[in-house]
């Protein structure tokens, strides 16, 4: 079974997330900001992450450039889910090593999918 790490600052939005990809028969692990996220990934990384923008301490910017940059976590697909929908901020995102860019408010379908697509890889 697949484990993605969802990195959202908001309960409502990391809540709403994580039991989406529950529901469709992944394993979640949480984190609340980019520094979090980079302590749990550091011993084992997961399968896929879904990354927030705009967060507290480290944005999802910083976070992808990270992981990308790290030869035990550049082959981790990144699928940056924001409120920055603006084709710029997709661009910027994929800039910055994302794999895919969903913009909020999404469709369950819409995020399910391509974090499906992105597992299978």
């Amino acid at each position: 079974m697949s484990r993605v790490l969802v990195i959202e600052d908001s309960v409502t939005q990391r809540e709403m997330i994580a039991n989406l990809l529950r529901g469709s028969g992944l394993t979640v692990i949480e984190a609340t900001d980019g520094v979090e996220a980079l302590d749990k990934i550091q011993g084992n990384p997961p399968d896929l992450v879904v990354l927030d923008i705009v967060m507290p301490r480290m944005n999802g910017y910083e976070v992808c450039r990270r992981l990308k940059a790290d030869p035990k976590t550049q082959n981790v697909p990144v699928v940056m889910c924001s409120s920055k929908g603006e084709e710029f901020d997709r661009y910027w995102g994929m800039k910055q090593g994302a794999d895919a860019y969903v913009a909020k408010p999404f469709q369950p379908t819409e995020l399910i999918g391509t974090v499906k697509q992105m597992l299978r890889g």
